[in-house]
C-alpha cells in the first residue's frame, strides 16, 4: 500500500452535524464528567439525565457507572437493556440499541472514523444498530456502520467491522470483517 501523507491542519469536519448548539454540548460535558459517570449516582438518575439531554431511553434501562456517552441526543435504547460499567458509546452518529440488549463492561461502540484517502483526514462516520436480545460481551468493539442482528452474541474482546446476521455467535477474541464468516 502506498504511503499517504495527511495535512491534519486542513481538517474541517465537513458534513458532520453535532446536533446541538455549543451551550448544550458544554453542559453535557460538564454533567457527564462531574455527575453522570460517578459510582454514587443512582442508575435511575443516569437515565433521567440522558433523557434530559435528548436521548430516547425506554423503561427498564440500566446504565451503570463509568459509562461514557459522547452525545446523548444521538442515542436510543429500547426497553430492559443494560449498559455495563465502563462501556464507551462514542456516538458521533446515532447508536440504536434494541430491547433486552446487554452491552457489557468496557465494550466500545464507535460510530466515528476518518477517511484515510482524504488529504485532510475528514470524518467517515456511520451509525450503529444493535437489534433486540443481543449481547455485546466485555471489551468487544463494534465499529461504524455495523448492524448486529437479533439474538446475536459478540464474544468478549471481539472486533466487529461488518454486519452480523441474526442469531450469530462471534467467538471471544475474533475479528469479523467483510468477507469473513463465523460458524
Amino acid at each position: 500500500m502506498p504511503e499517504h501523507v495527511w495535512d491534519l491542519s486542513a481538517f474541517k469536519g465537513t458534513g458532520y452535524d453535532i446536533g446541538r448548539g455549543y451551550i448544550v454540548r458544554v453542559a453535557w460535558l460538564l454533567v457527564s464528567g462531574t455527575i453522570f459517570m460517578r459510582w454514587w449516582l443512582p442508575a435511575s438518575a443516569r437515565v433521567a439525565i440522558l433523557r434530559t439531554f435528548g436521548a430516547d431511553i425506554a423503561d427498564g434501562v440500566l446504565v451503570r457507572h463509568r459509562v461514557r456517552i459522547h452525545w446523548p441526543w444521538k442515542l436510543s435504547i429500547g426497553p430492559n437493556s443494560w449498559v455495563g460499567e465502563g462501556a464507551w458509546l462514542l456516538n458521533l452518529e446515532t447508536i440504536t440499541i434494541g430491547s433486552n440488549v446487554c452491552i457489557s463492561q468496557e465494550a466500545l461502540l464507535c460510530t466515528g472514523s476518518h477517511n484515510r484517502r482524504s488529504d485532510s483526514f475528514e470524518f467517515d462516520n456511520a451509525p450503529i444498530h444493535i437489534d433486540d436480545s443481543s449481547w455485546v460481551a466485555t471489551r468487544a468493539t463494534i465499529l461504524r456502520g455495523v448492524s448486529i442482528g437479533r439474538g446475536s452474541v459478540i464474544g468478549a474482546s471481539s472486533v466487529i467491522t461488518c454486519d452480523v446476521p441474526p442469531g450469530t455467535l462471534v467467538p471471544a477474541g475474533d475479528v469479523m470483517r467483510h468477507g469473513t464468516s463465523v460458524p
